[in-house]
């Protein structure tokens, strides 16, 4: 196979009109106390992963810029967010549920009439294809609006009073107080808001920092986080990590850490505040998911499941399956058919109709993975796939790598891209000894069609990892289950529900039954004067 052609960038001139962006994007906005400021300061060029042609080779398309934030600029919007929870007195905190929810509706609808110019966005700083760009933005959407349904759902359960032992209780979830809530660049809509939209519903205040790829496309929002909230709900910093997530966790101000990244950058977030025990952490961390292809297993399926779960959005996703484990005697049909499905992705820009493979956005990463795939060969291994591991500009085609060495770097460490190393083994124990010693424990994929194999596989692995998936890829959804790891995956459970307990406290009114106490509990319930002490059913 010759790649070249599949690794040339279009021509501005010759797009469509419809994907192509107006003009470069130039954001000197930025959100902090209600109030939509204009940034006067220095500035981040923001690279496109897509490249233009020159007579030098690919070059990064530069679309746009957003602001580089100091400490003193990224302490006013702490200040702000400190503000507006006034410790649990702001307008925000003792909201009552029903008109937190109306806030939240108003959001979303705000948020939908800039669909079409995020999902631009997203095509443009990440690289992701159409398809998945409006993907991640109608899921976003319904992530909102299940969030809201799980809250009615959960409101309904606080509104009644217990009595236990002679004592009158009304028991409910209170926030926690001020959330710096930071996403990551793969699913920079989506993933951020599944903390981000948690936090505010249940009454927090935010600092929110985009990810440091994929700023751009939360610019459309601005406004609507302005006019849905109260001002200093939400607060927006821009910049490098070091410039001002270290001075937020330093002010010992943060009560919840929401944090999509990497462990080490967590751990170091964690140590920098000065009262650890008062801070709470909902982490999404690193991830290298294994799939286990058995001997019986229906190789169609567990192909086209591995190929799905290793390659979509170029390997670039926590859930990804990061390395395969196939049965030895199966092995070489696995390899043929995993090569030929890989090779019949098809690589071109985000707006190509059916595109599998796209630019990279992180820079440097087709280097980074071509040290990894380098070292696995060197160690034994060898790229199994035609044209595997051709890369020009920040294209990088993705690699098979056959047999993977348990010394090399692709064994053990998470790749985030599009490499797919493929170990053989003889004894079962073997993956099952990789995933109880591995630094991770997210989840897992197992293929096969003996049940009681199957069986004899579960209980051993659903103790070390999360999610155990049978005969299908490791994934997030549905958004209603839970999703979190073991080890240095995960702190914390994310789902619609979940997330709702996540950024509360149990929080309850209690009184002895006397006539004083039920007199008072009465006329506060029939006045309505309090929003915690209430029996409102939300509809």
């Amino acid at each position: 196979m010759n790649p070249e052609p599949k690794l040339s960038f279009p021509s501005l001139d010759g797009l469509p009109a419809e994907v192509r962006l107006p003009a470069p994007v130039d954001q000197r906005e930025y959100l902090i106390g209600g109030e939509i400021r204009r940034w006067d300061g220095p500035s981040q060029e923001v690279l496109s992963p897509i490249c233009r042609e020159t007579p030098a080779g690919p070059v990064q398309h530069v679309i746009g810029s957003f602001p580089l934030f100091g400490e003193k600029e990224t302490l006013a919007a702490l200040d702000a967010a400190v503000a507006a929870y006034d410790n649990g007195r702001g307008a925000w905190p003792t909201m009552s549920v029903p008109a937190r929810i109306a806030a939240m509706e108003g959001f979303v609808h705000r948020m939908i009439d800039r669909r079409a110019e995020i999902v631009l966005l997203l095509m443009w700083e990440i690289g992701k294809a159409r398809s998945d760009s409006e993907k991640e933005f109608d899921r976003t959407v319904d992530y909102i609006r299940d969030t809201i349904d799980a809250l009615k759902d959960l409101d309904r359960a606080s509104s009644r009073f217990v009595i236990e032992q002679g004592i009158i209780a009304q028991i409910r979830r209170a926030p926690l107080g001020v959330v710096l809530s930071a996403g990551p660049f793969n699913y920079p809509l989506n993933e951020t808001f599944t903390t981000l939209i948690p936090a505010l519903i249940m009454g927090n205040t935010v600092v929110f920092k985009p990810p440091r790829l994929g700023v751009l496309l939360h610019r459309p929002l601005l406004e609507a986080f302005r006019d849905s909230f109260p001002p200093g709900v939400v607060n927006t910093v821009y910049g490098s990590g070091r410039q001002t997530m270290g001075p937020l966790m330093a002010s010992g101000k943060i009560n919840v850490l929401a944090f999509i990244g990497t462990s080490p950058a967590a751990d170091a977030l964690r140590k920098q505040h000065p009262q650890p025990h008062r801070l709470r952490c909902v982490l999404g961390l690193e991830a290298k998911n294994p799939a286990i292809i058995l001997g019986d297993a229906d190789l169609d399926l567990a192909v086209r499941e591995c190929v799905m779960g290793a390659l979509s959005f170029n390997g670039q996703r926590c859930t990804a399956l990061k390395i395969l484990f196939v049965h030895r005697p199966v092995a070489n049909e696995f390899l043929d058919r995993l090569c030929r499905a890989v090779n019949s992705l098809k690589a071109g820009m985000p707006w190509d109709d059916g595109v599998g493979v796209t630019p990279l956005p992180e820079p440097g990463k087709p280097e980074k993975l071509r040290a990894m795939v380098d070292d696995a060969v060197r160690l034994g291994g060898r790229i199994v796939n035609d044209g595997g591991g051709a890369s020009r500009g920040t294209f990088f085609l993705p690699a098979v790598v056959y047999p993977t060495s348990p010394d090399s770097r692709l064994y053990r460490e998470e790749q985030f891209g599009p490499v797919v190393p493929v170990v053989p083994f003889e004894d079962i124990e073997d993956p099952i000894r990789y995933v109880a010693e591995s630094n991770y424990g997210q989840q897992l994929s197992i293929f096969g069609s003996d049940p009681d194999a199957i069986a004899h596989l579960i209980d051993p692995l659903v103790n070390q990892v999360c999610r155990l998936n049978i005969n299908s890829q490791c994934q997030r959804g549905p958004d209603k289950f839970p999703f979190t790891g073991r080890k240095d995956s995960a702190e914390g459970t994310l789902s619609v529900s979940d997330a709702l307990r996540v950024f509360t406290i149990r929080t309850l009114v209690a009184a002895k039954a006397n006539d004083i106490n039920k007199r008072i509990i009465t006329k506060t319930v029939r006045d309505h004067t309090s929003n915690f002490l209430s029996t409102d059913f939300i509809l």
